[in-house]
C-alpha cells in the first residue's frame, strides 16, 4: 500500500515555521520506517566493536572516581547509612532506566553526539543546539573540575589533611592537574585511547582492595570479637537503619529526628545528585552504539549486563567503608577510600592507595577530557560554534579547511602520512579555560548539584521524548523497545530531582538559567550571522 507524500513528523514544539528541520545547517539523519533494512551507516567511527567491548567502554567510563568520593556527600545527607545504601541503589536502578531508554532511542534514530540529535528529533533545533551547548559549557567542564578537585583531595587525604578544598593553593593544584590532562589529550588520539587502557585495570584493582579490606574487618571481628584496633566498631554495635546525628563538612550538626518531612526530601534529594555523579557516565553508552557491528543487539546487551555490575562494585564499595570507618567521620571526608585505607593499615597504605584513586581519577580526566573536545567539534561542524572548534592538530584560527576527526580510514597503512597531532586542541582549550574558572568560584558539592541539574533536565525532557514518540511515531522502527514503564520510572524520579535541586540549590540553578538565555542569544545571533554570510 503506497504511503503518503509527507509521512515525516515535525519535532514537538515546532510551528509551521520550522522548514530549517532538515535544512544545511542542521542535517539530521532520518529515522529508520518499518520494513528499511537497518544500514551500516556512515559517520565518524567505524563499526568494530562487539558486545564485549562495549560492556568494557561502559565499565570503564562509568566506574571513576564518585564510588571513591561521593559518599561523604550522600553520607552527609542520609540520617542512616542503611539509608545511604538505598541510595546507592536507587541511583543505580535510575541510570539503569535511563541508559535502556537511551538504548530505545540510539537504536532508532542514528546520529551522534549523546542525547543532541535525539531532543533535535524531538524537540527541534534550538532543544538540540542547548543540550549540546549545555554540555559543552557547563556538564563538561563542571566534570573535568570536580574530577580535578578530588584528584587534589585524594593526596591532601594521604597526609590526613582535610576541609583544604576552599583554600586557594589546592584550588591552583587541581588546575594543573587539569591542564596537564589536557596536554596529554593534544598529543594524539592514539596516545590518548593507550594512555586509558592503562587507567581501566586501575579501577577494578582499587575496588578490589577496598571490599577485600572490609571483608577482613568483618572475618577478624568473627573470629576475635573482643579485640579492638581494627577498623570501625559502629557497623556492629549501632544499627544501620537507626537515625543518628550528622556533622558536616562545614561543622554543622543535623539532628534527623528534627527534620521536616519537606527538609528530608531536599536532604535526599542532595544525597541522589550525589550518587548520580557516581552512575555518570550510563548515558556514554550510546556514544558507542555508532562504532557496534550489530548496535540493536549488543547496545542493549551491554547496558543490562554492564550496570547491574556496576551496582554491585559500588554498594558493597560503600558497605566496607561503613565497616572501616566510624560513621561519624564518613561525613567529614570528600577522599573516603584514601581515609579508610589509611586508619586501617596506616599511612603507607594510605599513600598506596591515594596512588591508585589518583590514577583512576587521572582517567576518568582524561576519558572526560577527550569527549569534551569531541563534542565541541560536533557542535562546530553543525556551524553551532565558531569553525575553529572543529580544527584539529593545530591552535588558533587555522590557515586552511581541515578534516575534523577521523579515525579508520584507508590511508591508516604504516607508510601512510599522519598530521603531528590529530588533537582538537582548541576544542581542548575551550574545556580547559571553562574548568579553570568552575575550580576557582566553586567547590566540589556545589559543582555537583550544577552538574546534576544540567545532565538531568535534558535526561528528562529525552526520555519524556521517548516516551512522546510512542504515540506520536509508533511507526518508528525500534529494535529495542523496553516496557513504557521504564522511560516513566525514569521521568518521574529525574524529574523530580531537578525540581528538588532547583529549590534547594537556587545559586546553581540561577547560573545555569543564565548560561541557557545565553546560549539561545548565542544561537540566535549566531544562525543570523551565517544566513547573512550565504
Amino acid at each position: 500500500m503506497s504511503q503518503p507524500a509527507e509521512t515525516e513528523q515535525a519535532p514537538l514544539l515546532a510551528g509551521r515555521r520550522h522548514a530549517r528541520y532538515h535544512d544545511e545547517d542542521i542535517d539530521i539523519p532520518a529515522p529508520r520506517r518499518p520494513g528499511e533494512r537497518q544500514e551500516a551507516q556512515q559517520g565518524t567511527f567505524s563499526r568494530n566493536l562487539g558486545t564485549l567491548e562495549a560492556f568494557g567502554i561502559v565499565i570503564s567510563i562509568v566506574i571513576g572516581s564518585g564510588v571513591f568520593t561521593s559518599s561523604g556527600a550522600i553520607d552527609s545527607n542520609v540520617p542512616s547509612p542503611g539509608l545511604a545504601l538505598v541510595i546507592w541503589l536507587v541511583g543505580g536502578i535510575l541510570a539503569w532506566t535511563g541508559a535502556m531508554t537511551m538504548a530505545e532511542l540510539g537504536t532508532a534514530i542514528p546520529g551522534e553526539g549523546g542525547v543532541q540529535p535525539y531532543l533535535q528529533h524531538i524537540y527541534g533545533d534550538v532543544a538540540g543546539f542547548l543540550a549540546a551547548w549545555t554540555w559543552i559549557v557547563a556538564v563538561m567542564p563542571a566534570t573535568l573540575s570536580i574530577l580535578g578537585i578530588v584528584f587534589v583531595e585524594s593526596i591532601y587525604s594521604a597526609f590526613g589533611i582535610t576541609g583544604e578544598g576552599d583554600k586557594i593553593v589546592h584550588k591552583l593544584l587541581s588546575v594543573l592537574v587539569v591542564a596537564l590532562i589536557t596536554v596529554a589529550n593534544s598529543i594524539s588520539t592514539k596516545a590518548s585511547t593507550r594512555l586509558n587502557n592503562f587507567f581501566v585495570v586501575t579501577k577494578f584493582v582499587t575496588i578490589g582492595a577496598v571490599v577485600a579490606a572490609g571483608l577482613a574487618v568483618v572475618t577478624m571481628h568473627i573470629a576475635r570479637p573482643h579485640k579492638l584496633g581494627f577498623g570501625g566498631r559502629d557497623w556492629f554495635e549501632k544499627p544501620w537503619f537507626g537515625y543518628r546525628d550528622t556533622v558536616t563538612p562545614d561543622g554543622d550538626r543535623i539532628e534527623w529526628h528534627k527534620v521536616s518531612p519537606w527538609d528530608m526530601l531536599g536532604y535526599l534529594s542532595g544525597a541522589l545528585y550525589a550518587a548520580l555523579w557516581a552512575y555518570s557516565g550510563w548515558d556514554k553508552a550510546i556514544y558507542v552504539s555508532s562504532e557496534l557491528r550489530e548496535p540493536a543487539r549488543q547496545l542493549p546487551l551491554a547496558i543490562n549486563t554492564a550496570l547491574p555490575t556496576i551496582i554491585l562494585c559500588f554498594i558493597t564499595a560503600n558497605a566496607a567503608y561503613y565497616t572501616l570507618l566510624p560513621w561519624s567521620e564518613i561525613s567529614q571526608t570528600d577522599s573516603v577510600a584514601v581515609t579508610a585505607i589509611t586508619r586501617l593499615l596506616g599511612q603507607a597504605f594510605g599513600f598506596v592507595a591515594a596512588g591508585l584513586i589518583c590514577l583512576v581519577v587521572a582517567g576518568s580526566l582524561l576519558g572526560n577530557s577527550f569527549v569534551a573536545g569531541r563534542m565541541a567539534v560536533a557542535a562546530a561542524n553543525k556551524n553551532w560554534l565558531p569553525r575553529a572548534f572543529s580544527l584539529t592538530g593545530q591552535l588558533g584560527l587555522g590557515t586552511s579547511s581541515q578534516a575534523t576527526l577521523t579515525t579508520d580510514s584507508d590511508d591508516s597503512s604504516p607508510d601512510a602520512e599522519s598530521p603531528k597531532s590529530d588533537a582538537p586542541i582548541n576544542a581542548l582549550l575551550l574545556a580547559t579555560i571553562l574548568s579553570i574558572v568552575y575550580i576557582l568560584l566553586g567547590d566540589f558539592r556545589s559543582l555537583l548539584t550544577f552538574n546534576g541539574l544540567g545532565e538531568y533536565t535534558f535526561f528528562f525532557l529525552t526520555v519524556v521524548g521517548a516516551i512522546v514518540l510512542r504515540f506520536r511515531e509508533p511507526d518508528l522502527q525500534r529494535p529495542y523497545k523496553p516496557l513504557i514503564v521504564v522511560p516513566a520510572v525514569f521521568a518521574l524520579v529525574s524529574g523530580f530531582v531537578v525540581v528538588r535541586g532547583a529549590v534547594f540549590a537556587p545559586i546553581p540553578a540561577a547560573v545555569l538559567l543564565g548560561l541557557w538565555v545565553i546560549g539561545y542569544a548565542f544561537y540566535w545571533f549566531r544562525m543570523r550571522y551565517i544566513r547573512r554570510e550565504r
